[in-house]
């Protein structure tokens, strides 16, 4: 599935070609270009040239390159994403953000420095 055309918070579990499932810890360097969703705990470092979604429950200790970042769960890790940063009420990102646009939904937890980027040339 092509990220650009689905809203960062639509995706189903079906249109993910990659899913880390929530019994599954996973600890090295993990690098993808399709879709991405964490439901288990991963270590170690992350980088995509299309979306992360950290999923409620998840633990993502890592540092993290992708294109779109939605946390549902827990990153401790710096998160630098092209387009956006999405944490949400039930998220919580223990690190610095870099992106475009960044989006913190009140009840989220975030301890870090943020930068907003410049829009990426499309």
């Amino acid at each position: 599935m092509e990220n650009k055309g689905t809203d960062l918070l639509d995706y189903d579990d079906a249109d993910f070609n990659t899913i880390i499932a929530p019994d599954i810890s996973f600890d090295g360097k993990i690098a993808f270009s399709k879709p991405f969703l964490v439901k288990g705990k991963v270590s170690g470092k992350i980088t995509a040239q299309s979306d992360l979604v950290v999923d409620s429950g998840a633990v993502v200790n890592a540092d993290i390159q992708a294109d779109r970042v939605l946390v549902r769960g827990s990153v401790n890790g710096n998160i630098n994403a092209t387009s956006l940063v999405f944490l949400t009420s039930t998220g919580s990102v223990n690190g610095d953000i870099s992106s475009a646009q960044v989006v913190l939904e009140q009840g989220g937890t975030f301890t870090g420095r943020c930068t907003m980027l410049g829009k990426s040339d499309e």
